[in-house]
Order: structure tokens, then sequence, then C-alpha cells
């Protein structure tokens, strides 16, 4: 019985693998030649193989099988095989489909995934690619219905994410500006409005910072006029050296003689308190007066006078510092 038993399965063995080498052959034939009915002839082969061999081998195999058993199972291998046949058929139908036929058959699923891709699209702010699987939705699958709403998703997003970016963008411009970083602040508007040419926040933005620089300057003068009309010197000084950077040669003009005058004053002032200083022997206040004179009227006499005794003075007001 068992010599018997090891024959039988043996030969069973033996003959399947000779089907599954020949189904495999067939299928890798098929690959090589892109012949259709060679794959699927090994592929139906070797599916076929793979499945009843577990049936032979207890139908050959054991000798206790009864004849039951032997029935049932002959009917599942039945059952087996009309599946199989079913399903390659329907392989062997979708193969020979053209590509536009399977794009139709699955075109429920292709709409699914580019569904998809369009939102995670939105989601990561890629709207020209999102846009583009769009116009694939509607010219290739013929939704426009659901093409028309992700286009107005895609510009609702769109216009929400621009106007959060610009407004950032538009509040350093204002930021540059309430710092009078007039330079800067041209340089960042033009960067706004080349970057969202087509959004109405970016109009204008030039002129913007060109009217803040004009209104700032008014103020300027203004305060210069009248600090100097009240011999505010220290602030017209100020206002000179901030309309140093505001004003072209040609608007300065006007204010140079008046601004010869408080520069006059100032220098006399800081003579005056320098030479009492040292009157007083406040080394330290003179050293510190002496020092502005140098900085603020480097080409003067005074400023060559105060530049003679400068190191003396501030060793004079180091040596009580330290006592």
């Amino acid at each position: 019985m068992n010599e018997d038993y090891e024959l039988s399965t043996g030969w069973i063995i033996s003959i399947y693998g000779i089907a599954a080498a020949l189904s495999g052959f067939a299928a890798f034939r098929g690959v090589q030649l892109e012949s259709e009915p060679y794959m699927l002839t090994g592929l139906a082969g070797l599916i076929i193989t793979l499945t009843t061999l577990p049936i032979c081998l207890r139908c050959g195999g054991s000798g206790g099988v009864t004849h039951n058993e032997t029935a049932i199972d002959g009917d599942r291998l039945k059952s087996s095989i009309v599946k199989m046949t079913k399903s390659i058929e329907h392989l062997e139908e979708t193969m020979i489909l053209s590509d536009d036929a399977r794009r139709v058959l699955n075109r429920h699923k292709e709409r699914e995934l580019l569904s998809r891709a369009i939102d995670e699209d939105i989601e990561r702010g890629e709207f020209n690619a999102a846009m583009v699987l769009v116009n694939e939705l509607a010219q290739r699958f013929g939704y426009r219905e659901d093409a028309e709403e992700f286009r107005t998703k895609i510009d609702l997003v769109r216009a929400q994410t621009e106007f959060s970016r610009i407004s950032d963008d538009i509040g350093v411009l204002d930021s540059l500006i309430g710092d009078h970083q007039w330079d800067k602040a041209l340089v960042e508007a033009a960067r706004i409005t080349r970057l969202y040419h087509d959004s109405p926040l970016a109009e204008g933005l030039r002129h913007r910072v060109e009217s803040a620089r004009q209104r700032y300057k008014d103020e300027i003068e203004r305060r210069f006029l009248l600090a100097a009309q009240d011999d505010r010197i220290e602030e017209a000084m100020e206002m000179i050296q901030e309309m140093d950077h505001l004003l072209s040669e040609a608007e300065s003009e006007q204010f140079r003689e008046l601004a010869r005058g408080v520069i006059g004053k100032a220098k006399e002032n800081l003579g005056a308190a320098f030479k009492l200083a040292i009157h007083d022997k406040a080394w330290d206040t003179a050293s510190e007066v002496g020092q502005r004179i140098i900085e603020e009227f480097p080409n003067s006499r005074m400023a060559g006078e105060v530049r003679e005794l400068i190191d003396t003075l501030r060793e004079r007001a180091s040596s009580i510092t330290r006592g």
C-alpha cells in the first residue's frame, strides 16, 4: 500500500511539475513576444495546475478515500475549474480591449483617484497642478460638473491663501515705512507688486511709500522751521541731519541760509559750553562737549583747538573718577 501511494503520488507530482513548467514557459514567452494568447494560455494552465494539485494528490495517493469523498472532491474540482474559466474569459476580454475601452470600464475608479489627487494638491497649495488634473477630469472623463466644483474650490482656497500671504507682506512693508527705511520700503513694494500683480491689494504700493515719505518730509521741514524760529538749536540741528537724508540738493536750497544760521548758533553754543566747562574745571563735561564739537564740526578751527586739548581733558576727568 505504501509503495502504491508513493508511486501514485510521485507520478502526480511529476505530471503537475511538468504542467506547471510548461505553463510558466508559455506565460514567459507571451511576455517576451508580447503575445496575449501565449500569456493567457500560460496563466490559465498555471492556475489550473496549482489549484487542482492538492485535490488530485488526495484522490490518487490515499487508498482510504470513499466513493462519496471522491465525488465531493470531483465536484469541488469542477466548480474551481468553472470559476477559473470565467475569470480567464474576463481577463481575456479585458486584455483584448483598447486603452480607451479599458479606461471607460475603470472610469469610476480613476475618477476617485483623480479627485483624491486634486484635493491633496489643493491642501498643499499646489493650485496649478490641481488645475491640470481638473482639466483632465473634465476633458478625458467628461465629469464637467465635478471639474467645475473643483475649479470653484481652487479659486476660493487660492484667494484665501493669497490674501493671507499678501497681508503679511504688506505688514512688513508698513513696518519699513514706520521705521522710515524708505529705500528698503520701495524695494519691498516692487517685490510684492511683481509677486501678486493680479491682486487689487498690490496696486499702488509704490505710491503708498512715496506718499508716506512726502508726509514725513513735510513734517521734518515744519519741525525745523519752528525749532529755528524758537531758537531750539538742538532740535533744529537734529532736523537738519534728518533733512540731509530726505531732501535733494534742489529741495534743500530753500533752507540753506537758515540752516547756516542754526549751525553757526549751535557751534557758538557748543564753544561757549566747552569754555565754561574748562573754566569750572568740569573736565568730564568739557571732554564730552569737546567730543561733540569734533564730531559735528570736524573741519572747523574750533575742532582743531579741541583736538589739542581732548586727551588732557580725558586724563583729568579719569583721575577725578579714580580719586
